[in-house]
């Protein structure tokens, strides 16, 4: 896996000395406002996402970059740390019941967000927070055992690292000018790759949380 992320970051080095980026022609849009130019460019209403996934691209790149550093940072720096032998949990049913509502609520919350996140406020970054909220309700109300082997079992960890590499690769192609069909403005499918990209960092921002829950879980407990 490390000589992929190797190779990605070659690609990307190589795409911003080789590769101009695509950019409209102001000439014919002088008359539009801003948040019209980027609506028109994207093809999608919700100009933010239009501009973090298109505008801002390579910031977004390394946000989601430096989002992975840190989650292996904290991996690293714990490894060597003796697990807590007791973590406390809730145990009233009551707060127990509301935990695991909320953490329904939140998840249905987070793919709301993912996949209408270029049509009305909301994104992958929303979306992936809302997962991890979900998924830090759960975990304080089930036995960090039981969160681990759910964790091992959907190989959570393979599908975080598989989300970074396809949102890097997704945007070098961007990047490179080429893009999908921007579709109808407003219809769901549209606004070419943007609406996938806002799925990808969704997923990757909440398995990448529920990386750091189980991290810190096991060796400080509920903080």
């Amino acid at each position: 896996m490390k000589w992929v992320y190797i190779a990605a970051g070659i690609a990307l080095f190589v795409k911003m000395l080789l590769i101009e980026n695509p950019s409209p022609n102001w000439s014919e849009i002088s008359d539009l406002s801003i948040v019209e130019v980027v609506v028109k460019d994207t093809g999608v209403p919700n100009a933010v996402s239009g501009i973090i996934f298109m505008n801002r691209l390579y910031d977004t790149i390394f946000e989601v970059v430096v989002f992975t550093i840190a989650i292996m940072g904290a991996n690293f720096l714990l490894a060597n740390e003796q697990p807590l032998g007791h973590v406390n949990q809730f145990t009233d049913q009551p707060s127990i019941v509301l935990a695991r509502l909320g953490a329904t609520i939140c998840a249905f919350v987070g793919i709301e967000l993912a996949i209408r996140g270029h049509l009305s406020p909301g994104g992958g970054f929303a979306a992936g927070v809302a997962g991890g909220t979900a998924i830090g309700l759960i975990a304080i109300t089930s036995s960090p055992e039981l969160m681990q082997k759910i964790y091992k079992r959907w190989k959570a960890a393979f599908w975080e690292k598989i989300s970074v590499l396809i949102f890097i690769v997704l945007s070098v192609i961007t990047l490179s000018g080429v893009q999908l069909p921007h579709g109808e403005l407003g219809a769901l499918v549209s606004g070419g790759a943007i609406p996938l990209l806002n799925i990808i960092v969704a997923l990757k921002v909440a398995l990448g949380s529920w990386a750091a829950v189980l991290i810190f879980v096991r060796y400080r407990g509920l903080l």
